[in-house]
Formats: structure tokens, sequence, C-alpha cells
């Protein structure tokens, strides 16, 4: 009988927690390393909420990705018991002309995804918390809604640990290095040795990574929570929602219905220097961006919000994230990047994981995110 496989996961998050408990269900000798403890709301994993959807703006081929998480999602709940995901459906609202909204439509006649198309009238009579302008459209992706950040990536580590995975709380790491026999990890408590690793850092990737061929853009993001003035916002139907232009945003209504999330995208925030030093203070001006955009589209939204939140997202010059081998270190695998887009992928990104660094392959369609194609290139 072969030797079990011992393997590292440096950052229990959003990926993390998902890589310790497929490895961990593999049968693999898991410890994962965290600065802090799964859970926290130190980098992207917080919020409350996070959207989860079936269709995509940007790659349709996210989507057998996205069915692969959708199995994933309702396997950590049914194994736990926890309610993690709700399916509420997802609106993604703009003008018909606009790229993303041409290809989130292609993404769904190419897949067969279940899915409405409402037009602006459909829209007031149905959703009338929303407003379209001239030329726009809305798609309802029904096999959609949200998933909760902070208590998945708990339950995803303590389902680990059930299965034998260790998880070392507090305990930064200070290098990876790949040896002739597997990898080294360092951290204030000494050094051990590993068959291999996987990386999932967020927004410590570059200062863990010095030598990462593909700049990570590290970005100060801000959600911002907003009461409702009327009852529209807590009917029957209470979907999630993205516009593409003329301003990227997205928002959730709050699980317990009295507010409603809005957060926006990686160009209307700030690039984070030092992820150890991150500005939680927002100031006044910052909340411009946000008024503009619910007095056009969201004005029975009380403009001022009741509850701030500043974390960090890693993002790329692609927009696509950073999965597989670390270029000439095969027992380090990475992934990092994720754009905002990560964490309803997350479960799969833990099985691709558990995948490259126990058999060195998946089966998994990754070859338009792979870091060794990107490298071939």
């Amino acid at each position: 009988m072969a030797a079990r496989k011992r393997v590292a996961v440096v950052g229990v998050g959003t990926m993390g927690s998902q890589a310790v408990w497929r490895l961990a269900a593999r049968g693999a000798d898991v410890v994962g390393f965290d600065r802090f403890a799964p859970g926290h709301d130190r980098s992207a994993a917080g919020g409350e909420t996070r959207i989860f959807r079936s269709a995509h703006f940007e790659e349709s081929r996210y989507v057998p990705l996205l069915r692969q998480a959708d199995g994933l999602w309702r396997r950590l709940q049914a194994e736990t018991g926890r309610e993690l995901r709700k399916l509420t459906g997802c609106l993604l609202m703009g003008p018909t002309a606009h790229d993303q909204m041409r290809t989130v439509l292609e993404s769904i006649a190419e897949h067969g995804l279940d899915h409405e198309v409402l037009d602006r009238e459909e829209l007031a009579r149905r959703f009338p918390q929303y407003r379209l302008d001239d030329g726009e459209a809305a798609v309802l992706d029904r096999h959609a809604g949200f998933v909760r950040p902070e208590l998945t990536v708990l339950t995803a580590t303590r389902r680990a640990e059930e299965l034998g995975a260790s998880i070392r709380r507090y305990t930064p790491v200070h290098e990876i290095a790949q040896t002739g026999s597997g990898v080294e990890i360092s951290t204030e408590a000494g050094t051990e040795h590993f068959d291999a690793a996987v990386v999932t850092v967020g927004p410590w990737v570059n200062q863990l990574l010095p030598g990462l061929p593909w700049p990570v853009d590290i970005r100060r993001l801000i959600n911002a929570w907003f009461v409702p003035k009327t009852d529209d916002w807590s009917g029957a139907e209470r979907p999630a929602f993205i516009r593409t232009a003329p301003v990227h945003c997205y928002g959730l209504p709050s699980p317990d219905g009295i507010s409603v999330k809005v957060g926006l995208s990686r160009d209307l925030h700030r690039p984070v220097a030092d992820p150890n030093r991150l500005d939680r203070t927002v100031v006044p001006h910052e909340l411009d961006v946000f008024a503009e955009l619910i007095g056009r589209h969201f004005p029975d939204l009380h403009p001022d919000p009741i509850r701030l939140s500043v974390f960090m997202e890693g993002y790329t010059d692609s927009s696509r994230p950073l999965v597989g081998p670390l270029p000439g270190a095969d027992d380090i695998v990475v992934l990092a990047g994720f754009s905002g887009h990560g964490f309803k992928l997350s479960p799969a990104m833990g099985d691709i994981a558990a995948d490259l660094a126990l058999d060195g392959t998946t089966a998994q369609p990754i070859d338009f995110l792979s870091t060794v194609k990107r490298v071939a290139a």
C-alpha cells in the first residue's frame, strides 16, 4: 500500500478551506497554515454574502467549472448539515450591445442554462426595485443566489478536520521552497517537509512568492449596506444582481431582509501596497460613486449606508485566475488572482488543487487558466 502524500495548504481561506476538505476527503495527510484563523475578515472571504451564479459574463468556459462547483456545494452542505448556499436567482443587467451581455447570452445558449430575458417593462413589473436605461435588458439566471463566505470557510475547514486534517491557526508561513524530494514550509516554529504544497494566500501571494511571473494586482474594496425605502426589496423573489455598465457593480439583499449590500469593480478601488497594512477607514468621498449608482439605478434605497466593510482581492491583467504548478516547481500548486469571481468556484478549485497536488494533473477543463500554458505562451 502506497504511503499517504503529505500536503501543506498555505492560506485556509476561500480556496484553501476547500482544498483542505478535498485533500482530506481523498485520504491525504493534510496540514493547513493560516496567519489568522479560518473565517477571519482580513482578506476576501467576508461580507456576509457572495454571489453564486451559473451564467458567466466573462467566459463561457467557466460554466463546466461552475457545474462542478455546484455539485460540491451540495455535497459539502449534505456532509455538514449547514445551509451554505441559497438559490434565489441573479439578475444580470446592462446595455444589450455591451460585450458582457452578449457573452452571457452566448454562454446560456451554449450550455442550456435555465434563464429568463426581461425587457424594461417586464423588469419594472416583476422587480420594481431596479431601473434600466434605454437600450438595456436584464437576464435572470435562475440557478443562482448567494453563498455565506465566513460560514463556508469555517464549515469546510471543520469538515476537513473531521476527516483528519490538521490546521495551524495563527501561524504565518515565511518561506516555501522546493527541494529535490518535495517542499519545505518555514514558520516561526521551524521548517517542515511535505510532498507538495498548495498556495492559496490571496492578497499575500506577491509577498510569499516574490518570483511569481505574472502580476497580481491587490486592491482594497468597499462593500456598503443600504436600507430600502419600500417593501419591494423584501418580496417573494429576492435575487442577487450585477450591472455591467456604465458602472460595474453588484449587490445582494441581506438574508435578514434589513438591507442590501452593494459592491463595485476593481477600477474603482485603490491598490494595496502591503496587505498587512490595509486601510480600513472609509472616507466620505469614497461613497460618492455608491450614491450616484443608487440615484440612477436603485432609487428605492436610502443613499447613506448603515454599514461598511473593507477587504482585499487579487486581480490579473486578463481577469483569469492563476491555477496550476509554479513554473519550475511542480510540487507547488498556486491558486491566485481570482479577480472577484472566485468564491462561487471555490469548491471546484479546491478539488482541482487536490488533483494537482496528489496526481500532478486534473481532468477538469482548466487549460484556459493554466499557469503552465501562460509561461509557454
